[in-house]
């Protein structure tokens, strides 16, 4: 993992393991708003955004508008950003499309971090003003990375590719019972037509109606549903059932159940991210960069 940090000396972690994998680490904050930047790291790409976001809300200031407050959720799966009232999630930044993450070290206010956005792959600018805690907030954030990048190793991270083949196959076994049960129905409607077709050209009386859970050779329609129970064995005893499909649709190929990158099961914040294992390692593998800079360059703020 490429981990930098541009302090003088690394900071140790300020919270138990236990703390951002089972539960969260809350901060309170101000929202100064987010801004697409054009690189998903840089002191001065982050400056920039600071500067534009400073003047925009100082605007909106002068126009009567407060600043909205926000909570800050974090945990190894993410950083929520959530109504203090409603507890309504605004935002939800998954730790591997978080690249940049820096604090102002003049004030103690101002943090920041870049996160790629999920739907249009963009990078935005987060800009946050805290009650002068944003080394804190960002010492957080890297020690969650930090935990979130171990466990997805450690729970088979390293299998994504494999993963994503037995995910493909499950998709296409899908499709084949999808394309079989369309097959069925056409085969039952085919039946149909040609008992009409039976009875309407035959004399009254003549025609034995056939049952209908046979096909028009007298048989049993084959069906993946249904258990192959009918023929016995060599020495006269019947095969064990087929276990139905729709007792296995929650399960992969060997049986387990659907994977979990942190736990490899059901965990308290389950994320969407069974499909999505390749672009988790390419997020990571990217890693996350800590900084401590200079935001305090605005003249309109009054604490510069």
């Amino acid at each position: 993992m490429n981990r930098a940090f541009s302090r003088k000396k690394d900071k140790t972690w300020m919270h138990t393991p236990e703390a951002l994998s089972k539960h969260y680490i809350p901060y309170s904050a101000k929202f100064l708003g987010s801004t697409e930047v054009e690189q998903p790291k840089g002191t001065e790409v982050v400056r920039d955004a600071v500067r534009k976001l400073k003047f925009a809300r100082h605007i909106k200031k002068s126009e009567g508008q407060k600043t909205p407050k926000v909570e800050l959720q974090i945990s190894i799966y993410g950083v929520k950003i959530l109504d203090p009232k409603t507890k309504e999630v605004q935002h939800n930044c998954q730790l591997h499309r978080i690249s940049f993450c820096a604090d102002d070290k003049t004030d103690k206010r101002i943090f920041t971090f870049i996160c790629k956005d999920s739907e249009s792959n963009k990078h935005l600018c987060y800009v946050f003003d805290s009650e002068k805690c944003a080394e804190e907030i960002t010492l957080t954030i890297g020690q969650a990375f930090d935990l979130a990048y171990r466990k997805f190793l450690e729970s088979g991270g390293k299998d994504v590719e494999t993963r994503k083949q037995i995910a493909g196959l499950q998709k296409r076994i899908q499709e084949l019972e999808t394309e079989n049960m369309e097959l069925k129905n056409k085969v039952q409607d085919l039946e149909n037509q040609l008992r009409i077709t039976q009875v309407n050209s035959s004399p009254a009386g003549s025609v034995t109606p056939k049952s209908p859970s046979t096909d028009i050779f007298d048989m049993v329609p084959f069906s993946p549903m249904s258990p192959q129970s009918s023929t016995p064995t060599r020495n006269g005893t019947q095969p064990p059932p087929v276990p139905s499909r729709s007792a296995e649709i929650k399960r992969d190929l060997f049986g387990a159940e659907p994977f979990d990158p942190f736990s490899c099961g059901a965990g308290d914040f389950p994320p969407d991210i069974q499909s999505k294992l390749d672009e988790m390692q390419e997020g990571f593998k990217m890693g996350l960069t800590l900084e401590g800079t200079v935001f305090c360059l605005d003249p309109l703020d009054s604490r510069c």
